[in-house]
């Protein structure tokens, strides 16, 4: 049996919403496994569908570089939020950005090995480091390209804490950035309905379907599973992978019409988008601040 901390506790209630005892008996139920966890108390009617967005944890900055048919997004991580404001930092930040859109990187791995002056593009970052007086990382590079009858649409939120880009087919560049806009503030998963896995779509289902049947297990007047099932599961399957795709997504500028009325109404199309969020998926040391002062106030009466 996995030992089950209260941070575990906490991290389960911030993605679910849920009562802080439903999320301890969720994971003592599932070993402490988080994803299996959310699924445990969704199926129970306990929490909604939630975000894979993992621990939202290290600082730095989010950005992009585009050059022509070919854009370049990355996340450079800092120790603290101060230092990502900082102007060494953020000259670092654009530094790396002309580096790797100017190169043949497609990945991490490959970014930090890039010269730039004699020097690799890993080399450079902790020399930074060294003058900055903190951690810097290089993570999550990404490379997309367009063709010429495409384009790229390009938005920062907070200088970088998010950054998305999406490629259009068209040549409207407003109507890309708004919808760059978009997918910053609704966090889609993906473009349409025709995108999502099948076996995404098929375990949705089954939560649906598990969540659906214990409600109507407590219902003063239980209706008959097979209508569960024919009726009122797809309905609501449908309405979630609705939620998830960007295209079926009510507008955030304008919510009477959705993004693809919008797009469609400047005869435009999605073709893809990418959305980083700073911290995305590491995990951050968590302090203790309680024990902070009294360690602090046991030294200072020493």
């Amino acid at each position: 049996m996995a030992n089950i901390t209260a941070q575990m506790v906490k991290e389960l209630r911030e993605k679910t919403s849920a009562g802080m005892l439903d999320c301890k008996k969720a994971l003592d139920a599932t070993n402490g496994n988080m994803e299996e966890a959310i699924t445990w108390l969704r199926e129970r009617g306990i929490a909604k569908a939630v975000k894979k967005e993992g621990a939202i944890a290290a600082e730095g900055l989010c950005s992009y570089a585009i050059s022509g048919n070919k854009c370049v997004l990355f996340e450079l991580n800092s120790q603290t939020d101060f230092v990502a404001q900082n102007e060494k930092f953020i000259t670092l930040l654009e530094k790396i950005g002309q580096i790797l859109v100017a190169s043949d990187a497609t990945n991490t791995e490959e970014a930090k090995q890039l010269v730039s002056d004699g020097k690799t593009v890993e080399t450079i970052i902790l020399e930074a480091s060294g003058v900055i007086g903190e951690k810097i990382t290089l993570r999550r590079v990404t490379v997309l390209e367009k063709q010429p009858d495409e384009v790229f649409g390009a938005y920062k939120h907070m200088k970088g804490k998010i950054v998305t880009v999406a490629i259009l087919k068209g040549t409207d560049e407003v109507v890309a950035k708004d919808v760059a806009m978009h997918v910053a503030a609704l966090s889609p998963k993906y473009v349409s309905k025709e995108d999502i896995p099948h076996e995404e779509i098929e375990k949705e289902r089954e939560i649906i379907l598990a969540a659906a049947l214990n409600e109507n297990a407590t219902s003063a007047k239980p209706k008959p599973e097979n209508i569960i099932a024919e009726r009122i599961v797809p309905g609501r399957l449908e309405k979630n992978l609705k939620e998830i795709c960007l295209l079926s997504q009510a507008f955030v500028k304008n919510p009477d019409q959705t993004v693809e009325a919008y797009v469609s109404g400047a005869k435009c199309s999605v073709i893809s988008f990418v959305r980083l969020e700073v911290g995305e998926g590491i995990e951050k040391q968590v302090n203790d601040f309680a024990a902070e002062v009294a360690a602090q106030s046991a030294a200072f009466n020493k």
